[in-house]
């Protein structure tokens, strides 16, 4: 199927079919009581790949401006993640010999999450966030941030500011732009000479083969392979001199990027650049048995709930993640099968989930009502959560989750 949008790095048209997850509503967009009984707009999930660059991608159906400007997502209530940015800040700090007088700049940078690290290490720090209601989160914890969408534009008011940062982040952000080379371009605008830019976001290699279908929602406009991403900075003359594999989000890439000809390249560069071709991803047509394979996990997730349904067993999930909002908007999942989720950010709590209208209430409901199965929804954080339900065993309650394959844990 044709789309009208061309590819979003090369240009080329795009009419190779990826997946096609039929229309849902947008994932963050999360309803307050009186809402439920409004229409809901629902977009198509059809996601393609492009036959030149390989890039896989979304159409554009709504601006960052609608689905970012008041934002539900909150970094800071993961540990997990916590731990991950704080292990990163160390890091980059010894690595690059970050002090006094440097300056970090992170890109999306959300609640100060990952910039909080930085400065209690003496670091200055600015943070460009395009959703107030979460920069303001940061402002209070003393993190300085600029509210904006990151571009050529906002680069170049920055640089004129005179922000020359030494060390750019931009942590799961690349996937949320429409604009890719614009948002590329203004990496090159901002970076001092010698500076680095590290990026990570989940890796198209790990989605295909644990078949995260769930990942797939309207704020991600592109799924990346390091084969794709190579051509998007080769266009603006950044180079990716390293790369590494990180087990965060179900498995992502970190890249470390410069100002093209500035650092000697990495063999493990070469070493992914051979690992995802072995897995053929040089090649359009290995894209088009994922969607076959997305449909057997839809009809055993499906049977598994069916299943404890007429077996009179209660449901609930733990999580209210944009990702859990397309596997049951995708599978046509509500309260009829799964009756309540929890979460552990009160953003969330006292709202019901888009299109299936799942209330989200806080984690001690699960210990309040005792379901028999919970399905934990955020599977990239499944040990973190385990660990925190580990009570619901005293009922003989089960945890489950259902990517790539529906499994009850131990």
């Amino acid at each position: 199927m044709k789309t009208n949008s061309p590819c979003r790095s090369c240009g080329t048209p795009l009419h190779r079919t990826f997946v096609d997850l039929g229309l849902s509503p947008l994932a963050n967009a999360y309803l307050r009581p009186d809402q439920l009984r409004c229409m809901e707009p629902l977009y198509p999930l059809h996601v393609h790949v492009c036959d030149a660059c390989l890039l896989v991608q979304l159409e554009e159906f709504e601006s960052p401006s609608h689905i970012f400007s008041d934002y539900f997502y909150f970094s800071s209530f993961s540990q997990l993640w916590l731990d991950h940015a704080q292990s990163y800040a160390g890091r980059m700090c010894g690595e690059l010999g970050l002090g006094a007088g440097s300056l970090v700049v992170e890109i999306a940078s959300n609640d100060g999450y990952l910039l909080q690290y930085f400065k209690e290490q003496g670091v200055p720090v600015l943070g460009v966030e395009p959703a107030a209601n979460v920069a303001k989160a940061a402002v209070e914890k003393g993190i300085p941030t600029d509210v904006a969408f990151f571009g050529q534009e906002t680069a170049r008011r920055l640089r004129a500011r005179g922000v020359v940062p030494d060390l750019i982040a931009a942590n799961n952000v690349l996937a949320h732009v429409p604009d890719l080379n614009d948002f590329v371009a203004g990496f090159k605008t901002l970076l001092a000479p010698a500076g680095t830019i590290t990026v990570e976001f989940p890796h198209l290699m790990r989605l295909i083969s644990e078949l995260q279908f769930d990942t797939i929602y309207h704020e991600h406009f592109s799924y990346f392979s390091l084969l794709a991403v190579e051509k998007v900075f080769e266009r603006h003359q950044l180079t990716i001199f390293d790369v590494e594999e990180l087990p965060t989000h179900g498995g992502s890439l970190r890249l470390f990027v410069s100002h093209a000809g500035t650092r000697a390249v990495s063999p493990r560069v070469a070493a992914l650049r051979e690992t995802e071709r072995a897995a053929g991803l040089h090649r359009p047509e290995t894209y088009g048995s994922f969607a076959e394979a997305v449909v057997r996990t839809k009809c055993d997730i499906l049977e598994f709930l069916i299943n404890a349904r007429r077996a009179g067993k209660r449901v609930a999930a733990y999580g209210a993640p944009a990702k859990g909002n397309t596997l049951l908007n995708y599978c046509g999942i509500g309260p009829e099968l799964v009756a309540f989720t929890v979460d552990r950010s009160p953003h969330k709590q006292g709202h019901f989930l888009p299109g299936s209208h799942i209330p989200i209430l806080a984690p001690s409901a699960i210990f309040e009502r005792r379901p028999d199965c919970v399905l934990i929804l955020p599977w990239n954080l499944k040990d973190e959560i385990a660990g925190q339900l580990a009570g619901i065993r005293d009922w003989g309650g089960q945890l489950v989750v259902t990517i790539p394959t529906v499994e009850v844990l131990s």
